[in-house]
This record gives structure tokens, C-alpha cells and sequence, in this order.
């Protein structure tokens, strides 16, 4: 029985749980004489059932789920030959990988004798790790269940124990959130320093030329490689910044349009149009600017006399800034309207002009909603990858200019870890590399932000 079946089963059951737990609380106050004489509510014991039945059931799931792949791999590297186990990691590894394609394609014409063997033991290795899930998972399931069925009672406090539970769930799903943060700064960081153990970070961080293109064999003919970072964050700042000049004026100006003077119906209208935006994919966005707006800034460039790129940073700054003016304008436009109306009347009863009041007081008492808009902006504007590889170019370049072609640190790691790469080699590390220092980057500006929505927070009764 696979995964999803096996869940199937499992859902069947905890609602039977339910059932039967919240049936036997209803005979039992029956018998004692009214549903007043339980603890609780009779959906409570049912619930509380269902989470004794649910709940071993799935941590076992998940733990077989975790090490499952690994004690398979294992015992069928038990089951090669002796001089194929005595392979070294990355030809034992590629072994493995063509036995499990056979497998899952079952075609077995031209294998060697040992990878039929091999995919025999596999098969077989699988098939007994699914049956003994099913058994285990659907046995603890039933007994687990029955127990919890065996503890309803109308003394029994359960509301108490199933607000514990989820409880106890809302905590480790919490956690789990966190300790998957982790382990991505974690992993990164480490792959990182393996790359400045090759490379010195001197040379990364203030390197002003880019060529990853390094020989991975010493018999193999290769450059010896620039891992210099400056053209690749320049360039990243250069189309960010083209980006939220269009779209932090625009979505901040749609947004007080919509919230201070536009009607019912226009809101209405064009507020939806605004947050369609939000929805097309970035691809769509990649070839509008590809075949549309950077031929058209390079004839128009033509015309006046200006030497403009096919692929510039223009032509993806200014499709990256209509595509991130929902962010701004939806975001700005709900803390805009969150700020009280009673400010804007006693504005008004004062004397102030409505664009008075606007600009006095409700801009600033929404200037922390605001900037929390235009940093999301900005964050997505950083991490956008598509747009740039297909209006902006692959070319590391060191320039200011934003008609010329120039790359950004997201298009690099994607360039870096496409096809076949060994991660040994400082080619494919710098990915890490690129990736931690953006992390900071980014970090960098969750303080600004936050430095500026402290100093000018205006809080209100």
C-alpha cells in the first residue's frame, strides 16, 4: 500500500475514532442521566479518541517515512557484489542512482547481471517495507484508538486534554518552522565556508571580475576562475533599483487614490485590476520584456543617438517595477485604511485641506504598514530570477549603467547549480556563497526596516 493510500486508510479510521468516542460518551450520559453530567462536550471525548487513534499512527509514519530510504540503500549495498561496494562514494552513488531508474522504469535490457540482482532486492526491500507500514501504522492505529475509547468517561476531563494536544501540535509545527530555518542558514553556511577554504573571501567580496568557469579535472582544460561578487550584487541593486522607482511612487499614489478619493465602484474595479498583476507568472512578465519592452527601449534608444543593449537593466527594471506595484499598493492601500478615522475628522474639523490631511496625518500614522510594503517590494524584487535571465542577460557586468546587460546574484546560483556539477568544486560552492551573502543582504534590511518603523511608530488609544 503506498503513502497516500496507506493515509487514506488512516483518515478512515481516526473518523471512525471519532465515532465511536463521541458515541460512547452520549450512552454513557444517557445512562447517568443527561449530557449534563459529562465533563465535557460530547465532540470532545470524540476528538480526544481520535487523537489517540491519529496520532502514534502518524508519528510512526513519518519516522518509517524519514529512515525508510536510508536502511534501504544500506541493505542493498549489502546485497552487491564485493568489488562494487568497494566503489567510492560518487561511482558507488552513481550505481545506485541507474539500479533505482531501472527499477522504477522496469527495464531491464542491456543491465548487468548484478544490477537484475540488485533490482530484485529492491524490489523486494520496498514491498516488505510497505507491508510492514501498513500492518504497524493501521495495528497501532486500531489499538491506540481502542484504548482512547476505553478512557471516555463522563469524569474525564477531555476538553482539558485536547486543548493540551493541539497545544502541544501548535508547538511543534512552530518549531519545526524554525528548525527548518536553521538548517537552511546552517546548511549554507557551511557549504559557504568550504567555498572560502578554495577561495579567500577578500577575494569575493571586493573581487570586481566574475568568471566561475574553472577546470574540475587536473587533466581537463579550464580558466582559472574569478569569483569576484561586486558585478553581481551591482547589478542586483541596479535593476532593484530601477524596479521600486516604479513601483513604490506608483503603488504608494494608487493606494491613497483608492482610500482617500476614489468611489465605491472605482475601488471596486480597479483595485482587482491592480492585484491581477500579482497573479501572472513572472515568465509572462520575462517574455513581455524580452520581445516588447527592450526592443523598444533599443529603437528608441536608436533614435536619439544612445547605444542600448538588446538585453538591459532597464528593460527588466522597468517590467520588475509593474510587477511588484501590487505589493506596494495592496499592502499600503489595507494600513491606510486601517488608520483611525477619527484622526482624518479631527484633521478636517481643524482646517487641514484633505491632501493636508493626507500628507500630515494619515501618511504618517501609516508610514510602518507602508514600509513593511515597500521592503516586501524590494525583497522580491531582489529574488527575482526569471525577468532577469530573459530580458537582462547572463553577463557579469561591472557597470553602472543601466542600458548595458548585467546579471544578478539570484540568475547566478540558478546558472551555477544547473546540470551535472560536482560540489567540490569552487564553481558550484559559490552558489552557497552568493546565497549566504544575500541572506545577509536581506537580513541587513529587515534592521533597516525595522530601525525606521520604530522611530516613526505613532501609536494610538
Amino acid at each position: 500500500m503506498d503513502t497516500s493510500t496507506l493515509l487514506a486508510f488512516l483518515a478512515i479510521v481516526m473518523a471512525g475514532a471519532f465515532m465511536f468516542g463521541r458515541g460512547r460518551s452520549l450512552a454513557q450520559a444517557k445512562s447517568a442521566g443527561g449530557i449534563r453530567s459529562l465533563n465535557s462536550l460530547p465532540s470532545y471525548y470524540g476528538m480526544m479518541t481520535l487523537l489517540w487513534c491519529g496520532v502514534p499512527s502518524l508519528v510512526i509514519l513519518i519516522t518509517w517515512l524519514a529512515f525508510d530510504n536510508t536502511i534501504i540503500e544500506h541493505l542493498l549495498i549489502q546485497s552487491l557484489p564485493e568489488n562494487i561496494q568497494a566503489l567510492d562514494a560518487t561511482e558507488l552513488g552513481l550505481r545506485l542512482n541507474s539500479i533505482e531508474n531501472i527499477a522504477e522504469s522496469g527495464r531491464l535490457t542491456g543491465a548487468e547481471p548484478y544490477m537484475v540482482n540488485a533490482v530484485a532486492v529492491l524490489n523486494d526491500l520496498r514491498g516488505t517495507s510497505r507491508l510492514a507500514l501498513t500492518g504497524m501504522a493501521l495495528v497501532v492505529a486500531v489499538i491506540a484508538g481502542a484504548w482512547g475509547w476505553k478512557r471516555v468517561q463522563p469524569q474525564l476531563k477531555a476538553r482539558n486534554e485536547v486543548e493540551s494536544a493541539f497545544k502541544t501540535i501548535l508547538l511543534a509545527c512552530s518549531c519545526l518552522a524554525i528548525l527548518t530555518t536553521i538548517g537552511i542558514v546552517l546548511s549554507v553556511l557551511f557549504e559557504s565556508i568550504r567555498f572560502f577554504n578554495k577561495v579567500p573571501i577578500t577575494d569575493f567580496v571586493f573581487g570586481t571580475e566574475w568568471s566561475p568557469q574553472t577546470a574540475i579535472r587536473v587533466d581537463q582544460i579550464g580558466g582559472s576562475g574569478a569569483f569576484g561578487a561586486i558585478p553581481l550584487f551591482l547589478g542586483t541593486m541596479l535593476i532593484s533599483l530601477i524596479a521600486m522607482i516604479i513601483a513604490v511612487p506608483a503603488g504608494l499614489m494608487s493606494a491613497i487614490y483608492l482610500s482617500e478619493y476614489a468611489s465605491k465602484t472605482v475601488r471596486s474595479v480597479v483595485k482587482p485590476a491592480l492585484e491581477i498583476l500579482a497573479g501572472i507568472p513572472t515568465v509572462v512578465y520575462g517574455f513581455f520584456a524580452a520581445l516588447t519592452v527592450a526592443p523598444m527601449i533599443r529603437d528608441t534608444g536608436a533614435i536619439i543617438g544612445l547605444d542600448v543593449s538588446s538585453e538591459s537593466a532597464l528593460a527588466a527594471g522597468l517590467v520588475m517595477g509593474v510587477m511588484i506595484i501590487p505589493f506596494v499598493s495592496s499592502l499600503s492601500d489595507d494600513v491606510i485604511n486601517a488608520v483611525p478615522q477619527s484622526l482624518r475628522d479631527g484633521s478636517l474639523g481643524l482646517g487641514s485641506t484633505k491632501s493636508e490631511t493626507i500628507r500630515q496625518v494619515v501618511i504618517p500614522a501609516a508610514l510602518p504598514g507602508i514600509v513593511s510594503g515597500v521592503l516586501l517590494a524590494a525583497s522580491r524584487a531582489i529574488g527575482e530570477t526569471m525577468i532577469v535571465v530573459m530580458a537582462a542577460g547572463l553577463a557579469a557586468n561591472l557597470t553602472a549603467n543601466p542600458l548595458e546587460t548585467v546579471t544578478t546574484v539570484t540568475v547566478q546560483i540558478v546558472t551555477l547549480l544547473v546540470g551535472d556539477q560536482e560540489f567540490d568544486s569552487p564553481k558550484t560552492l559559490a552558489a552557497f556563497a552568493l546565497g549566504l551573502m544575500l541572506f545577509v543582504v536581506t537580513l541587513m534590511l529587515n534592521f533597516v526596516a525595522l530601525y525606521v518603523v520604530k522611530k516613526y511608530r505613532e501609536q494610538y488609544d
